[in-house]
């Protein structure tokens, strides 16, 4: 993913962005005001794709320093060899 160039959101709109698009629920560790770049992905990653493939090539590069946090449906965080599907399927309980 590119990021030169890249217009910056506020992480409470890059936390939005990333459910409505991935369908996943996030939280970052900033404040409020904090910038990171836009994520602006045309389409939701693959279910096949494991937590940690997707946040190390589509998250990590775009918050910068920032911590996140996933949050499952049951309001844990999911292992890193959890696949997206089976994250997404977590919410629908």
């Amino acid at each position: 993913m590119n990021t030169s160039g890249s217009r910056t959101v506020s992480v409470a709109e890059f936390e939005a962005k990333v459910l409505e698009k991935e369908e996943i629920v996030i939280k970052i560790r900033a404040s409020a005001n904090t910038q990171v770049f836009d994520f602006d992905c045309d389409r939701k990653a693959a279910g096949s794709s494991s937590v940690t493939d997707w946040l190390e090539r589509r998250i990590k590069p775009l918050i910068m320093n920032n911590e996140i946090v996933i949050i499952a449906g049951d309001y844990a965080s999911p292992h890193g060899r959890t696949k997206l599907e089976t994250l997404r399927a977590s919410y629908e309980k």
